[in-house]
């Protein structure tokens, strides 16, 4: 199907859209892997239907929909991973639902995974033990158990909490339907990611990675699905990136629902680093050594993998979902952002590389290898859609920013030279005698003042300067000279400064060496000057000398009737080349 709205600069090829697909998921429920071992790759989607039902496991090959199997439970999350050496090398698929992991291979259910349950308030534990012997009736457990969630520690099971909300007419029933039942607290899996086992090879054996509600990050084995490792964080994850083999080193990124990243490491069960984000993530995504982050103040930021700030850029919409671009064949890796107002931007770094328009709101992104083709783009949108691009293999990005701002050169990194003995001998010095060193420079600053303050002085009260300091007759004048020589013609443009008050009775005297030069009007009056109009005055000098010398004329703007001048101009006149050549 062809599309006109592609937008992108021909970089794409429109291969699919399905705008009736019924497609409704985002990005950590969608996924690209070889199901078949045919060298194929399908991909597979965790759809989420109306929301409380129509959950499926979807599979399509090409544009066709392969199968699906229906989900007990809303999807949180939906990886492809090897878990065992077996040939041949099919992946198994695991979809995270609730406190449950289900298993598939060869699509079909392999196993079942449940997450273990929580600690038990014990003073819960009692009190319904007092109700299941008759100690207490319902109110007075009511009374109880809201002290409790008051003041434990450790919070109330949902059965307790499903208690709490009921209205007075239905505890009693609740209560005998619920009360021989043993109580238990379980968490929900909130994402879910894969970490290579032993190898970094694309068929390696991985282990699964899960961030639950209760704040925790489990690593489970991917045979035997035990925990093989458990580590704690300040608050419930919401999205992960996993790096690394787990026998050797790994990084888990993980953006939590306070607004802040944690970096988890292979010898710390605690954060090895945080990354305070001034508005919550709504994007993560790894790339190289480098984590970007989308945030829901319309931006999108690079940080290092120990937390400190590379760069931000401000996009022109909200952010609805984000997605690695990986090309290992053209070493080329960037990040898809999809954007609020129907766009999809490609960002290296904060360059903004391509802009691809879309129909809808698009929901998820996942770019890899579909079918035969490694350079396949695949959206769903807000209304159900299926979108699928296929990256010409002619296509380039320039690594220089398509969107307005500033220049690429001011993102380098300068080239600071390392630090000499000289400067660390002179940074000590400064450290030692700083009070001297500044009390120093602070007199030499004053007196500097003070000099040109005497000089502005000097100047206004004898009248050296090319502006006027009368506020009754506010002058400026600059002067011309034109000519090789012997003769000169010199031009003064005289203006009025003034708003609205006319200046009169004004005239020109010029001072100069009558050895060297002789002019003929030596003295000029001027007319009256209207304010804001420039009057240029003109006279003719020649010099007399054939030594090839100059000096300089003064000229003076004079009042009648005032012994001091209203302004004063030196002119350096230049050698008269007329002279020499004769």
């Amino acid at each position: 199907m062809s599309v006109e709205w592609s937008g992108d600069g021909g970089r794409w090829l429109d291969a699919h859209y399905d705008p009736v697909a019924g497609l409704y998921t985002f990005s950590s429920c969608v996924d690209l892997a070889d199901l078949s071992g045919d060298g194929e790759s399908r991909l597979v989607v965790g759809d989420l239907g109306s929301g409380g039902s129509g959950m499926k496991l979807k599979v399509y090959r090409g544009t066709a929909l392969m199968s699906e199997s229906t989900l007990l439970d809303l999807p949180a999350g939906l990886v492809a991973f090897f878990m065992d050496l077996h040939e041949p090398r099919i992946p198994a698929v695991a979809v995270a639902s609730g406190p449950c992991i289900y298993v598939y291979k060869n699509l079909r259910p392999y196993f079942k995974f449940t997450l273990p349950g929580l600690e038990v308030n014990t003073l819960e534990q009692d009190v319904w033990q007092q109700v299941r012997e008759g100690q207490i009736d319902p109110l007075t457990l009511k009374e109880m158990l809201e002290s409790i969630r008051k003041k434990a520690d450790v919070p109330l099971s949902v059965r307790s909490l499903r208690f709490l909300s009921l209205d007075a007419d239905d505890m009693d029933d609740f209560v005998q339907l619920h009360k021989l039942q043993p109580i238990r607290r379980q968490t929900v899996i909130t994402c879910i990611g894969t970490l290579k086992k032993s190898t970094a090879d694309e068929d390696g054996v991985s282990c699964l990675v899960i961030g639950t509600e209760s704040s925790d990050v489990f690593i489970l084995d991917p045979e035997a699905f035990i925990i093989l490792s458990k580590m704690s964080l300040p608050a419930a994850p919401t999205m992960m990136d996993v790096t690394g083999q787990f026998d050797v080193e790994f990084r888990i990124t993980v953006a939590c629902r306070n607004g802040n990243i944690y970096i988890l490491r292979r010898e710390s069960d605690k954060p090895k680093y945080c990354i305070e984000l001034s508005s919550h993530p709504v994007g993560l995504v790894r790339l190289g050594k480098n984590v970007v982050v989308g945030c829901t103040d319309e931006s999108l930021q690079g940080f290092t993998q120990k937390g400190k700030k590379l760069w931000k850029t401000v996009l022109s919409a909200p952010i609805t979902t984000m997605a690695a671009m990986d090309l290992p064949t053209r070493g080329f890796q960037a990040v898809l952002v999809g954007l609020a107002n129907c766009e999809v931007q490609l960002y290296r770094d904060k360059n903004l590389l391509s802009t691809i328009k879309t129909p809808d709101v698009v929901t998820s992104i996942c770019f890899g290898r579909y079918g035969r083709e490694d350079g396949t783009l695949i959206m769903t949108t807000k209304g159900g859609g299926l979108m699928v691009k296929i990256l010409k293999r002619t296509a380039a990005f320039d690594d220089r920013d398509s969107a307005p701002g500033p220049p690429p050169a001011q993102s380098i990194r300068l080239n600071v030279p390392k630090k000499t003995k000289l400067y660390v001998d002179q940074t000590l010095r400064e450290r030692e005698n700083g009070l001297a060193m500044h009390r120093a420079f602070q007199m030499d600053l004053s007196r500097l003042r003070l000099a040109a303050a005497k000089a502005y002085v000097k100047a206004l009260e004898s009248s050296l300067t090319p502006m006027s300091s009368s506020l009754s007759e506010p002058l400026k004048m600059n002067a011309v000279v034109q000519g090789l020589g012997p003769s000169f013609k010199l031009t003064l443009n005289v203006q009025n400064t003034a708003a609205c008050r006319p200046v009169m009775n004004l005239a020109i005297s010029f001072l100069y060496d009558e050895s060297l030069y002789r002019m003929r009007s030596p003295y000029l009056r001027i007319p009256l000057l209207v304010p804001g109009l420039i009057y240029p005055v003109e006279t003719f000098v020649e010099c007399t000398s054939d030594k090839g010398i100059s000096d300089i004329i003064k000229v003076f703007v004079l009042h009648e009737g005032r012994s001091s001048p209203l302004l004063t101009a030196h002119i350096n006149m230049p050698v008269s080349e007329g002279l020499m050549l004769t």
